[in-house]
């Protein structure tokens, strides 16, 4: 439960600016303070909990930072709050739905892009969830107890992982999430090896102090790519899972006793995340964390986005919920558990019958969107097959899963169209239009029960959803495919992880001659192709070459004209052959943005835009 809320600033929004008829907002920032009570059956699930320290009331305190954007005038509002779980502290929304400027402090109105759910008239509301999350420049973290037994240290002895020049950038060291019981590294390990399947090299180092480790001799810098694991007694574990419980206790709260902070009674409540945000919800729904400690629903409709099958590495002793596991990097660090799937599946490796939702009046409305990245790293087809890869799943009313096609794990406005680390152009599909028109459909849903478009998914019974080893790759100039899609598999032991006996099947959206996907919701740059877009990429030298890139994909432009594509051997259209003229290719965007606006898949700004740009 929520005991307070302490406001550090309260101001008008990026200067008292305006957005559509809800006019302005104000931001809040503070910090909320909350207990649980450990003998509570709702808080039962919360690793270490009983070995946190306890207040006079024998309660478990936390403190959570907090950001609230409310309008102004509270009547302008639409008495809906939309709470974003950041990532790593971060602030999506803005820089991915409404294509503005990263950060969590934003400054202008620009930065804030087209600001959709400002003008729809929502109170957001961010709130820190890890205790490890970067808190400078606004990060949003939660201060959470040490774990003791009985006051003394608990010590493990864990396994972490390195690797310099891809999710953090070039490393000079390496940051522990734990501190290390000792600082005598005889007493651990470090192995270096250039990818997941080849041979671990021991490395020399020491510890610069209980949190850092650096390479020996001094001034030697990590190998770029190159997958380094350290083995050490870690010390001091955080109780993690109460993040789960601030921010289920901290929405019931402002949804039960808001008013005053809030200016407003709040009538529903929805929740959005991206990437780790979206593993967040998956867990915070299968864990029983929607249900609050009185039995009422949390939210009332969750949005996850290219979060895959994912669940968190963090309501555990230990966690670090930083991690996420893919074909080069993480990849054993647990991520992946059954249940997958909202539809409930038997599971042939651990037995037993089960589904993500827990059929208890907690379960929300959920819509759940991935790109090909999730396919081919993050085993989605899983959300719609059973285990065995061998059946389509008959999705609950209550759950919609779009797969956007032609799409990587990063995209959104802006990003690189250069080949960075990868062998090949990366993929600049940009897919944020189709999200904004489902959090619309969501809200509706949530608000008058009018359900969103049908699932759009690849399937087995049509062949749209196949083996990796079975997708139709054309030939094109400077094309390589890859080797195989990530696997899923459990994970007894990811301190001393071992090859499994057995794997749950994965599959892939398969494609047409163009080297498109086949299925799934199609904005009008996939629909009406001027190159071929994948959610995969490899990388090149001096990263693991032919290794498949963390959450890169592709595009490979068509031939202008089939001149030039005979000549380079492309089986692919040309766009000349595609287009005949700039008009045909115009009226072709045309007569797709209809249809998606049509089903509710499209708002009118973004049509309006996709048409202006197509007839140049």
């Amino acid at each position: 439960m929520i005991t307070g809320f302490e406001i550090t600033s309260r101001a008008p929004f990026v200067g008292g600016a305006t957005f559509g008829n809800v006019g302005a907002y104000e931001r809040i920032d503070g910090t909320a303070i909350g207990e649980v009570d450990p003998a509570h059956p709702g808080n039962a699930g919360i690793a270490l909990l009983t070995n946190a320290p306890r207040n006079a009331r024998g309660r478990v305190e936390y403190r959570s930072d907090v950001s609230i954007l409310r309008p102004a005038d509270a009547a302008k509002g639409n008495g809906r709050l939309l709470y974003e779980v950041n990532n790593r502290g971060r602030m999506m929304l803005f820089p991915n739905l409404c294509a503005g400027a990263a950060g969590n402090q934003p400054k202008t109105a620009a930065d804030l892009g087209n600001a959709l759910p400002l003008k729809l008239g929502f109170t957001l509301m961010w709130s820190g969830w890890d205790p490890g999350a970067p808190r400078a420049n606004g990060g949003l973290g939660l201060d959470a107890p040490i774990a003791t037994n009985d006051g003394a240290p608990i010590t493990r002895r864990i396994r972490e992982e390195f690797v310099s020049g891809t999710r953090l950038g070039v490393l000079n060291t390496f940051r522990l999430s734990y501190e290390a019981q000792s600082l005598d590294a005889a007493d651990c390990r470090l192995t270096v090896r250039t990818s997941q399947t080849a041979a671990r090299r021991p490395v020399a180092f020491a510890f610069t102090d209980q949190r850092t480790v650096r390479l020996l001799p001094e001034g030697t810098l990590p190998e770029i790519g190159a997958i380094y694991e350290l083995t050490y007694n870690a010390t001091n574990p955080r109780v993690l899972g109460l993040g789960f419980a601030a921010t289920r206790d901290l929405v019931s709260h402002l949804r039960r006793d808001g008013e005053a902070l809030l200016g407003q009674r709040i009538s529903h409540t929805l929740a959005f995340g991206i990437s780790q945000a979206g593993r967040y919800l998956r867990d915070h729904i299968a864990l029983g964390f929607n249900k609050d400690e009185n039995g009422a629903r949390v939210f009332d409709g969750v949005f996850t986005h290219v979060a895959g099958i994912g669940r968190l590495f963090f309501n555990t002793p230990f966690a670090q919920p930083a991690r996420t596991r893919t074909w080069h990097e993480d990849h054993d660090f647990p991520e992946v558990a059954f249940p997958f799937s909202t539809a409930a599946f038997t599971d042939p490796i651990g037995g037993g019958t089960a589904s993500l939702l827990r059929g208890d009046g907690s379960d929300p409305l959920l819509i759940e969107t991935n790109t090909a990245t999730e396919y081919w790293q993050k085993g989605a087809s899983l959300l719609h097959t059973d285990p065995d890869g061998t059946t389509d799943a008959v999705l609950p009313e209550s759950v919609r899963g779009y797969f956007l096609t032609g799409t990587n794990h990063t995209g959104r406005a802006g990003v690189p169209r250069d080949a960075g680390p990868c062998t090949l152009p990366r993929n600049w599909h940009d897919p944020m239009a189709a999200v904004r028109a489902l959090l619309v459909a969501l809200d509706e849903w949530v608000t008058t029960g009018r359900a969103p478009p049908p699932s759009r998914l690849p399937r087995i019974d049509d062949r749209t959803l196949v083996p990796a080893h079975a997708v139709a790759f054309p030939s094109a100039p400077g094309f390589a495919a890859p080797r195989g899609a990530n696997d899923v598999t459990p994970l007894p032991d990811w301190i001393n992880p071992a090859a499994p006996d057995r794997t749950w099947r994965a599959l892939v959206p398969q494609v047409g001659t163009d080297g498109n996907e086949l299925a799934g919701l199609k904005l009008p740059d996939i629909a009406v192709p001027r190159g071929t877009h994948t959610g995969w990429n490899l990388y090149k030298p001096p990263y693991p070459a032919g290794e498949l890139a963390d959450r890169d994909g592709t595009f490979l432009g068509f031939a202008e004209t089939g001149a030039d594509r005979q000549a380079s051997n492309d089986s692919r259209p040309s766009i000349a052959e595609r287009y005949p003229t700039q008009a045909a290719y115009a009226a072709a965007v045309e007569s797709v943005v209809d249809r998606l606006g049509a089903d509710r898949l499209l708002l009118a700004e973004d049509a309006a835009a996709y048409i202006a740009r197509a007839k140049g």
